[in-house]
Protein backbone atom coordinates (compact mmCIF):
# COMPACT_ATOMS: atom_id res chain seq x y z
CA UNK A 1 0.00 0.00 0.00
CA UNK A 2 1.32 3.37 -0.71
CA UNK A 3 -0.85 5.47 1.58
CA UNK A 4 2.12 8.50 1.24
CA UNK A 5 1.89 8.56 -2.57
CA UNK A 6 -1.87 8.81 -2.54
CA UNK A 7 -1.97 11.59 -0.03
CA UNK A 8 0.66 13.40 -2.47
CA UNK A 9 -1.78 12.57 -5.28
CA UNK A 10 -4.86 14.56 -2.99
CA UNK A 11 -2.24 17.34 -2.37
CA UNK A 12 -2.18 18.07 -6.11
CA UNK A 13 -5.95 19.52 -6.01
CA UNK A 14 -6.26 17.51 -9.73
CA UNK A 15 -7.33 13.93 -8.18
CA UNK A 16 -8.15 10.75 -10.03
CA UNK A 17 -10.32 8.83 -6.78
CA UNK A 18 -12.91 6.45 -6.93
CA UNK A 19 -14.32 4.59 -3.65
CA UNK A 20 -13.65 0.72 -3.67
CA UNK A 21 -15.38 -2.26 -1.41
CA UNK A 22 -14.14 -5.57 -0.51
CA UNK A 23 -16.57 -7.68 1.67
CA UNK A 24 -15.61 -10.84 2.97
CA UNK A 25 -18.30 -13.15 4.12
CA UNK A 26 -18.03 -16.35 7.00
CA UNK A 27 -17.54 -18.66 4.99
CA UNK A 28 -14.25 -17.10 3.57
CA UNK A 29 -15.70 -16.20 0.53
CA UNK A 30 -14.56 -12.83 -0.48
CA UNK A 31 -15.88 -10.01 -3.54
CA UNK A 32 -15.17 -6.49 -4.52
CA UNK A 33 -16.92 -3.26 -6.24
CA UNK A 34 -15.92 0.16 -7.50
CA UNK A 35 -18.21 3.29 -8.44
CA UNK A 36 -15.31 3.60 -10.79
CA UNK A 37 -16.30 2.61 -14.46
CA UNK A 38 -13.76 -0.15 -14.82
CA UNK A 39 -12.53 -3.02 -12.62
CA UNK A 40 -9.97 -2.01 -10.17
CA UNK A 41 -7.38 -4.29 -8.43
CA UNK A 42 -7.23 -3.29 -4.79
CA UNK A 43 -5.37 -5.29 -1.97
CA UNK A 44 -5.02 -8.17 -3.95
CA UNK A 45 -8.93 -8.06 -4.99
CA UNK A 46 -10.05 -7.69 -8.01
CA UNK A 47 -13.21 -4.67 -7.50
CA UNK A 48 -16.28 -5.04 -10.09
CA UNK A 49 -17.40 -2.02 -11.89
CA UNK A 50 -20.81 -3.93 -12.86
CA UNK A 51 -22.30 -4.59 -9.79
CA UNK A 52 -24.45 -1.21 -9.44
CA UNK A 53 -22.72 -0.78 -5.65
CA UNK A 54 -22.54 2.24 -4.07
CA UNK A 55 -21.77 3.51 -0.58
CA UNK A 56 -23.56 6.15 1.51
CA UNK A 57 -21.59 9.15 3.20
CA UNK A 58 -19.62 7.63 6.01
CA UNK A 59 -20.26 8.97 9.49
CA UNK A 60 -16.55 8.72 11.01
CA UNK A 61 -15.81 9.68 14.87
CA UNK A 62 -12.95 10.28 17.04
CA UNK A 63 -14.18 8.63 20.20
CA UNK A 64 -15.61 5.07 20.80
CA UNK A 65 -19.23 5.52 18.92
CA UNK A 66 -20.30 3.29 16.34
CA UNK A 67 -19.22 3.98 13.02
CA UNK A 68 -22.43 4.39 10.57
CA UNK A 69 -23.10 3.83 7.28
CA UNK A 70 -25.23 2.05 4.44
CA UNK A 71 -24.02 -0.43 1.51
CA UNK A 72 -26.94 -0.39 -1.28
CA UNK A 73 -26.59 -2.22 -4.74
CA UNK A 74 -28.57 -3.75 -7.19
CA UNK A 75 -29.17 -7.78 -6.95
CA UNK A 76 -27.79 -9.29 -9.56
CA UNK A 77 -26.36 -13.25 -10.34
CA UNK A 78 -23.23 -11.48 -10.88
CA UNK A 79 -22.71 -9.81 -7.58
CA UNK A 80 -25.23 -10.19 -4.95
CA UNK A 81 -28.29 -12.06 -5.54
CA UNK A 82 -31.38 -12.19 -3.08
CA UNK A 83 -31.06 -16.02 -2.49
CA UNK A 84 -27.70 -15.91 -0.75
CA UNK A 85 -29.24 -13.05 1.76
CA UNK A 86 -32.14 -14.97 2.05
CA UNK A 87 -29.55 -17.94 3.00
CA UNK A 88 -27.96 -15.72 5.51
CA UNK A 89 -24.34 -15.65 3.41
CA UNK A 90 -23.68 -12.21 4.01
CA UNK A 91 -24.72 -11.98 7.96
CA UNK A 92 -21.91 -10.47 9.85
CA UNK A 93 -19.38 -10.23 6.79
CA UNK A 94 -16.62 -8.31 7.10
CA UNK A 95 -16.67 -4.99 5.14
CA UNK A 96 -13.53 -2.64 4.14
CA UNK A 97 -14.37 0.40 2.17
CA UNK A 98 -11.16 2.57 0.25
CA UNK A 99 -10.25 5.45 -1.35
CA UNK A 100 -8.56 4.62 -4.61
CA UNK A 101 -6.33 6.52 -6.77
CA UNK A 102 -7.57 4.97 -10.21
CA UNK A 103 -4.90 6.12 -12.35
CA UNK A 104 -2.90 4.08 -9.95
CA UNK A 105 -4.69 1.58 -8.08
CA UNK A 106 -1.93 0.90 -5.96
CA UNK A 107 -2.32 4.26 -4.58
CA UNK A 108 -4.99 3.45 -1.87
CA UNK A 109 -6.04 4.18 1.95
CA UNK A 110 -8.62 2.14 3.97
CA UNK A 111 -11.38 4.47 5.07
CA UNK A 112 -13.66 2.28 6.84
CA UNK A 113 -13.65 -1.60 8.44
CA UNK A 114 -16.43 -3.18 9.95
CA UNK A 115 -19.11 -5.79 9.39
CA UNK A 116 -22.67 -5.83 8.04
CA UNK A 117 -25.59 -5.09 9.88
CA UNK A 118 -29.24 -5.58 9.30
CA UNK A 119 -29.88 -6.30 5.46
CA UNK A 120 -32.90 -5.45 4.06
CA UNK A 121 -33.92 -6.08 0.01
CA UNK A 122 -36.61 -3.95 -1.83
CA UNK A 123 -37.31 -3.45 -5.70
CA UNK A 124 -34.88 -5.25 -7.31
CA UNK A 125 -31.90 -3.63 -4.73
CA UNK A 126 -30.86 -4.23 -1.23
CA UNK A 127 -29.70 -2.16 1.60
CA UNK A 128 -26.92 -3.51 4.14
CA UNK A 129 -26.27 -1.24 7.44
CA UNK A 130 -22.46 -1.33 7.92
CA UNK A 131 -21.51 -1.40 11.41
CA UNK A 132 -17.94 -0.28 12.79
CA UNK A 133 -15.68 -1.80 15.02
CA UNK A 134 -16.81 -0.05 18.05
CA UNK A 135 -20.10 -2.42 17.92
CA UNK A 136 -18.38 -5.05 19.54
CA UNK A 137 -18.27 -2.77 22.80
CA UNK A 138 -22.04 -2.37 23.11
CA UNK A 139 -22.52 -6.34 23.63
CA UNK A 140 -23.16 -7.29 26.88
CA UNK A 141 -20.49 -9.02 29.12
CA UNK A 142 -20.33 -11.37 31.77
CA UNK A 143 -22.46 -14.40 32.52
CA UNK A 144 -25.99 -14.42 34.90
CA UNK A 145 -26.75 -16.88 38.02
CA UNK A 146 -29.48 -19.14 35.79
CA UNK A 147 -29.82 -22.67 36.56
CA UNK A 148 -29.42 -23.58 33.14
CA UNK A 149 -25.86 -23.58 31.58
CA UNK A 150 -24.85 -20.53 29.95
CA UNK A 151 -22.43 -22.48 27.58
CA UNK A 152 -22.83 -23.68 24.10
CA UNK A 153 -22.17 -27.49 23.22
CA UNK A 154 -18.99 -28.13 22.05
CA UNK A 155 -17.36 -24.65 22.64
CA UNK A 156 -14.38 -24.01 24.75
CA UNK A 157 -16.60 -23.42 27.85
CA UNK A 158 -18.26 -26.86 27.39
CA UNK A 159 -15.32 -29.16 26.06
CA UNK A 160 -16.99 -31.51 25.19
CA UNK A 161 -16.30 -33.17 22.10
CA UNK A 162 -19.02 -33.70 19.32
CA UNK A 163 -17.39 -35.94 16.94
CA UNK A 164 -17.55 -38.91 19.53
CA UNK A 165 -19.25 -42.05 18.30
CA UNK A 166 -23.05 -41.61 19.34
CA UNK A 167 -23.49 -38.01 19.55
CA UNK A 168 -23.41 -37.21 15.95
CA UNK A 169 -24.34 -38.34 11.80
CA UNK A 170 -23.61 -37.78 8.77
CA UNK A 171 -26.42 -38.80 6.70
CA UNK A 172 -27.74 -37.38 2.94
CA UNK A 173 -31.40 -36.01 2.67
CA UNK A 174 -34.53 -38.83 1.51
CA UNK A 175 -37.39 -36.69 1.82
CA UNK A 176 -37.84 -32.95 2.66
CA UNK A 177 -41.17 -31.31 3.16
CA UNK A 178 -41.56 -27.58 3.83
CA UNK A 179 -38.14 -27.09 2.96
CA UNK A 180 -37.34 -27.69 7.00
CA UNK A 181 -39.25 -31.23 7.88
CA UNK A 182 -36.01 -33.87 6.98
CA UNK A 183 -37.50 -37.59 6.82
CA UNK A 184 -35.78 -41.38 7.04
CA UNK A 185 -36.82 -44.28 6.20
CA UNK A 186 -34.48 -45.82 9.10
CA UNK A 187 -32.19 -43.79 11.43
CA UNK A 188 -31.17 -46.42 13.79
CA UNK A 189 -28.90 -45.92 16.79
CA UNK A 190 -30.24 -42.92 18.79
CA UNK A 191 -32.78 -42.41 21.00
CA UNK A 192 -36.03 -40.53 20.45
CA UNK A 193 -35.66 -36.77 20.79
CA UNK A 194 -31.85 -37.62 20.63
CA UNK A 195 -31.01 -34.40 18.65
CA UNK A 196 -33.84 -31.89 19.38
CA UNK A 197 -31.82 -28.95 20.36
CA UNK A 198 -28.86 -30.21 18.51
CA UNK A 199 -27.07 -28.27 15.23
CA UNK A 200 -27.85 -29.60 11.50
CA UNK A 201 -25.15 -28.65 9.22
CA UNK A 202 -25.56 -29.13 5.28
CA UNK A 203 -22.12 -30.64 3.51
CA UNK A 204 -23.23 -30.37 0.18
CA UNK A 205 -25.24 -28.56 -2.13
CA UNK A 206 -26.81 -25.53 -2.72
CA UNK A 207 -27.43 -24.90 1.10
CA UNK A 208 -23.30 -25.95 1.85
CA UNK A 209 -22.08 -24.50 5.14
CA UNK A 210 -25.48 -23.40 6.13
CA UNK A 211 -26.64 -24.59 9.67
CA UNK A 212 -30.12 -25.23 11.41
CA UNK A 213 -31.73 -25.88 14.78
CA UNK A 214 -33.37 -28.42 15.48
CA UNK A 215 -36.82 -27.85 16.85
CA UNK A 216 -38.50 -32.03 16.76
CA UNK A 217 -36.88 -35.14 16.38
CA UNK A 218 -39.33 -37.91 16.65
CA UNK A 219 -38.91 -42.01 16.40
CA UNK A 220 -41.95 -43.29 14.42
CA UNK A 221 -41.52 -46.56 14.81
CA UNK A 222 -38.37 -48.00 12.11
CA UNK A 223 -38.49 -44.16 10.89
CA UNK A 224 -37.19 -41.11 11.64
CA UNK A 225 -38.46 -37.25 11.51
CA UNK A 226 -36.45 -34.35 11.97
CA UNK A 227 -38.14 -30.78 11.76
CA UNK A 228 -35.81 -27.44 11.94
CA UNK A 229 -37.18 -24.29 13.64
CA UNK A 230 -36.98 -22.86 10.26
CA UNK A 231 -35.81 -23.23 6.38
CA UNK A 232 -32.12 -22.68 5.88
CA UNK A 233 -32.99 -20.23 3.14
CA UNK A 234 -31.25 -22.08 0.13
CA UNK A 235 -32.39 -24.72 -1.81
CA UNK A 236 -32.20 -28.11 -0.49
CA UNK A 237 -32.99 -31.31 -2.45
CA UNK A 238 -32.57 -35.24 -1.96
CA UNK A 239 -29.39 -36.35 -1.93
CA UNK A 240 -27.43 -33.84 -0.40
CA UNK A 241 -25.59 -34.70 2.54
CA UNK A 242 -25.32 -33.29 6.26
CA UNK A 243 -24.64 -33.66 9.74
CA UNK A 244 -26.41 -33.41 12.70
CA UNK A 245 -25.20 -33.55 16.20
CA UNK A 246 -26.85 -34.15 19.88
CA UNK A 247 -28.50 -31.70 21.42
CA UNK A 248 -28.33 -30.02 24.35
CA UNK A 249 -30.86 -28.80 26.60
CA UNK A 250 -28.70 -27.07 29.16
CA UNK A 251 -29.85 -28.54 32.45
CA UNK A 252 -28.14 -30.44 34.71
CA UNK A 253 -29.44 -33.19 34.50
CA UNK A 254 -28.72 -33.82 30.56
CA UNK A 255 -25.04 -32.96 31.22
CA UNK A 256 -24.72 -35.61 33.66
CA UNK A 257 -26.69 -38.48 31.91
CA UNK A 258 -26.41 -37.47 28.05
CA UNK A 259 -22.82 -36.33 28.11
CA UNK A 260 -21.10 -37.38 31.36
CA UNK A 261 -19.79 -34.03 31.00
CA UNK A 262 -20.81 -32.40 34.51
CA UNK A 263 -17.56 -31.69 35.64
CA UNK A 264 -17.55 -28.60 32.85
CA UNK A 265 -21.66 -27.41 33.58
CA UNK A 266 -21.44 -23.95 33.52
CA UNK A 267 -25.08 -23.30 35.38
CA UNK A 268 -25.93 -23.04 39.04
CA UNK A 269 -28.37 -25.50 39.40
CA UNK A 270 -29.27 -25.30 42.98
CA UNK A 271 -29.93 -21.29 43.02
CA UNK A 272 -33.17 -21.59 45.29
CA UNK A 273 -35.95 -20.39 42.87
CA UNK A 274 -39.09 -17.72 43.50
CA UNK A 275 -41.24 -20.19 45.05
CA UNK A 276 -38.46 -20.80 47.91
CA UNK A 277 -37.71 -16.77 47.69
CA UNK A 278 -41.41 -16.01 49.00
CA UNK A 279 -41.91 -19.23 51.21
CA UNK A 280 -42.63 -18.72 54.74
CA UNK A 281 -42.75 -21.12 57.56
CA UNK A 282 -46.41 -23.14 57.77
CA UNK A 283 -47.01 -25.65 60.26
CA UNK A 284 -47.54 -28.59 58.22
CA UNK A 285 -43.84 -28.47 56.59
CA UNK A 286 -40.66 -29.41 58.14
CA UNK A 287 -38.29 -26.43 59.38
CA UNK A 288 -35.48 -27.57 61.05
CA UNK A 289 -33.23 -25.44 59.33
CA UNK A 290 -31.10 -28.02 57.33
CA UNK A 291 -29.75 -28.41 53.72
CA UNK A 292 -31.89 -27.73 50.83
CA UNK A 293 -29.19 -30.57 48.82
CA UNK A 294 -27.64 -32.52 51.55
CA UNK A 295 -26.39 -34.58 49.17
CA UNK A 296 -24.69 -32.26 47.47
CA UNK A 297 -23.53 -29.85 51.28
CA UNK A 298 -25.89 -27.49 50.21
Amino acid sequence: MTREALYAHLATGSTTVCCAWTVQRRDGTVMGFTDHDRDLAVDGVTCRADTGMTARALQQTTGLSVDNSEAVGALSDAAITEAEILAGRFDGAMVRSYLVNWAEPSEWTEQFRGTFGEITRSGGEFKAELRGLSEALNRQQGFAYQPACSAVLGDARCRFDTSQPGYFTERVVETLTEDRVFGFASCGGFDDRWFESGRLEMLTGEAAGLVGVVKIDRLEGAARRIELWQSLGARVVAGDSFRVTAGCSKSAAACRTKFANFLNFRGFPHIPGEDWLTSYPVPDRPNTGGARFPQFGL
